[in-house]
């Protein structure tokens, strides 16, 4: 039997391997709104259901700066889902985390076995194709060879005054990542887009994993 598990779960998941945005799933505005007052702006919000894995191919990812905006924006995700028909199972408020969106990725190949990839990230991950796999699990040393085999890697090292990300706690995530199937053989796919690092740290923002 297969398995998916959403954001909210994958993220929990996720948790006990490496940091993720912090984040809470509501159920209705009112509930929303009483958590928005805790939280500084700006927050993501994100639509949660099994019917719309790819939420940015239905609008269903926000960021909003104000009070008003949250509350607009919380409605119109419900809207969204109310037309689409999805089964919700809630919209999450996300810390928003600045910084390089990557993608990190667990696949199992009936060949090589589990693989893990890194590659530029974000909603342009399928245009760019800027990816790398190795065989699982990996050191840092595989871990800084895939970060030089993709083009993002001069933005990741800085570019035009940009500051470099932490490529130490980059190598770091991914090893940890590729260290996961040795322990939950059952992973078929393993979806961390966007991991966003800046020159301090990096998190998990949106995931996704399926087990056999």
């Amino acid at each position: 039997m297969v398995r998916i598990l959403t954001e909210d779960t994958a993220e929990k998941f996720l948790k006990r391997f490496i940091p993720v945005a912090k984040g809470i799933l509501t159920c209705n505005l009112k509930q929303a709104g009483g958590y928005a007052k805790k939280l500084s702006y700006p927050l993501v919000l994100k639509i949660i259901s099994k019917q719309a894995l790819h939420k940015s191919d239905i609008k269903g990812v926000r960021i909003v700066n104000t009070r008003r905006e949250f509350e607009e924006n919380y409605v119109d995700l419900l809207n969204i889902a109310k037309k689409r028909k999805l089964k919700l199972k809630g919209i999450i408020l996300q810390e928003y985390v600045k910084g390089k969106e990557i993608i990190i990725g667990i696949n199992y190949d009936p060949t090589f076995g589990h693989v893990i990839m890194l590659g530029t990230g974000g909603t342009l991950v399928e245009v760019l194709k800027d990816i790398t796999f190795r065989a699982c699990p990996i050191d840092e040393k595989d871990a800084q060879s895939m970060i030089n085999d993709l083009k993002l890697k001069k933005v990741l090292y800085g570019v035009r005054g940009e500051k470099a990300v932490n490529i130490n706690f980059l190598k770091q995530c991914l090893v940890k990542v590729s260290k996961i199937p040795l322990r939950y053989k059952n992973i078929k796919e393993l979806d961390i887009n966007p991991f966003i690092i800046n020159e301090h740290y990096g998190k998990v923002a949106d995931a996704r994993i399926v087990f056999t």
